[in-house]
Protein backbone atom coordinates (compact mmCIF):
# COMPACT_ATOMS: atom_id res chain seq x y z
CA UNK A 1 0.00 0.00 0.00
CA UNK A 2 1.49 3.33 -1.00
CA UNK A 3 1.09 6.59 0.88
CA UNK A 4 -1.80 7.79 -1.31
CA UNK A 5 -3.87 4.71 -0.37
CA UNK A 6 -3.59 5.42 3.37
CA UNK A 7 -4.55 9.12 3.08
CA UNK A 8 -8.14 9.93 3.98
CA UNK A 9 -10.32 11.01 1.08
CA UNK A 10 -13.83 12.43 1.06
CA UNK A 11 -16.20 10.18 -0.85
CA UNK A 12 -19.81 11.10 -1.62
CA UNK A 13 -22.20 8.18 -1.42
CA UNK A 14 -25.95 7.72 -1.51
CA UNK A 15 -27.65 5.31 0.88
CA UNK A 16 -31.41 4.95 1.09
CA UNK A 17 -32.05 8.24 -0.71
CA UNK A 18 -29.67 10.19 1.52
CA UNK A 19 -26.31 11.59 0.41
CA UNK A 20 -23.34 11.32 2.76
CA UNK A 21 -19.78 12.54 2.55
CA UNK A 22 -17.56 9.89 4.10
CA UNK A 23 -13.90 10.34 4.99
CA UNK A 24 -12.31 7.04 4.02
CA UNK A 25 -8.87 5.61 3.48
CA UNK A 26 -8.17 3.35 0.55
CA UNK A 27 -9.81 3.42 -2.83
CA UNK A 28 -12.94 5.57 -3.18
CA UNK A 29 -14.43 2.80 -5.36
CA UNK A 30 -14.32 0.41 -2.39
CA UNK A 31 -16.29 2.83 -0.21
CA UNK A 32 -18.74 3.45 -3.05
CA UNK A 33 -19.22 -0.30 -3.53
CA UNK A 34 -19.90 -0.81 0.19
CA UNK A 35 -22.39 2.06 0.19
CA UNK A 36 -24.11 0.51 -2.82
CA UNK A 37 -24.40 -2.83 -1.01
CA UNK A 38 -25.88 -1.13 2.06
CA UNK A 39 -28.30 0.82 -0.15
CA UNK A 40 -29.39 -2.41 -1.87
CA UNK A 41 -29.85 -4.14 1.51
CA UNK A 42 -31.90 -1.32 3.00
CA UNK A 43 -34.03 -1.03 -0.15
CA UNK A 44 -34.67 -4.77 -0.08
CA UNK A 45 -35.64 -4.67 3.61
CA UNK A 46 -37.96 -1.70 3.07
CA UNK A 47 -39.62 -3.43 0.12
CA UNK A 48 -40.24 -6.63 2.08
CA UNK A 49 -41.18 -5.05 5.41
CA UNK A 50 -43.58 -2.50 4.04
CA UNK A 51 -44.11 0.82 5.71
CA UNK A 52 -40.92 1.26 7.78
CA UNK A 53 -39.19 4.53 8.50
CA UNK A 54 -35.52 4.89 7.62
CA UNK A 55 -34.34 4.40 11.20
CA UNK A 56 -36.10 1.05 11.60
CA UNK A 57 -34.87 -0.01 8.17
CA UNK A 58 -31.31 0.90 9.18
CA UNK A 59 -31.63 -1.05 12.44
CA UNK A 60 -32.85 -4.14 10.58
CA UNK A 61 -29.97 -3.75 8.11
CA UNK A 62 -27.53 -3.56 11.04
CA UNK A 63 -29.03 -6.71 12.57
CA UNK A 64 -28.70 -8.49 9.24
CA UNK A 65 -25.07 -7.41 8.87
CA UNK A 66 -24.29 -8.31 12.50
CA UNK A 67 -25.69 -11.80 11.87
CA UNK A 68 -23.54 -12.15 8.74
CA UNK A 69 -20.48 -10.98 10.70
CA UNK A 70 -21.16 -13.46 13.51
CA UNK A 71 -21.55 -16.28 11.00
CA UNK A 72 -18.30 -15.30 9.27
CA UNK A 73 -16.48 -15.12 12.63
CA UNK A 74 -17.78 -18.59 13.58
CA UNK A 75 -16.67 -19.99 10.22
CA UNK A 76 -13.24 -18.38 10.66
CA UNK A 77 -12.89 -19.87 14.14
CA UNK A 78 -13.86 -23.28 12.77
CA UNK A 79 -11.36 -22.97 9.92
CA UNK A 80 -8.60 -21.95 12.34
CA UNK A 81 -9.34 -25.00 14.51
CA UNK A 82 -9.29 -27.23 11.44
CA UNK A 83 -5.98 -25.77 10.29
CA UNK A 84 -4.49 -26.18 13.78
CA UNK A 85 -5.63 -29.81 13.86
CA UNK A 86 -4.30 -30.55 10.38
CA UNK A 87 -1.02 -28.79 11.20
CA UNK A 88 -0.54 -30.97 14.28
CA UNK A 89 -1.34 -34.08 12.23
CA UNK A 90 1.12 -32.99 9.55
CA UNK A 91 3.86 -32.36 12.14
CA UNK A 92 3.29 -35.85 13.58
CA UNK A 93 3.52 -37.39 10.12
CA UNK A 94 6.72 -35.50 9.40
CA UNK A 95 8.18 -36.53 12.75
CA UNK A 96 7.37 -40.18 12.00
CA UNK A 97 8.85 -39.91 8.52
CA UNK A 98 12.08 -38.39 9.78
CA UNK A 99 12.27 -40.88 12.66
CA UNK A 100 11.87 -43.70 10.13
CA UNK A 101 14.69 -42.31 7.97
CA UNK A 102 17.07 -41.93 10.89
CA UNK A 103 16.31 -45.43 12.14
CA UNK A 104 17.31 -47.05 8.82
Amino acid sequence: MDASDSAKKNVRVSIFNQTYTVSASGKPEDTEALAHQIDDLMTSIARRAGNLDSTRTAVLACLHLADRLRTAEEELTSLRRSIDHKTKDFVLLLDRAFDGESGS
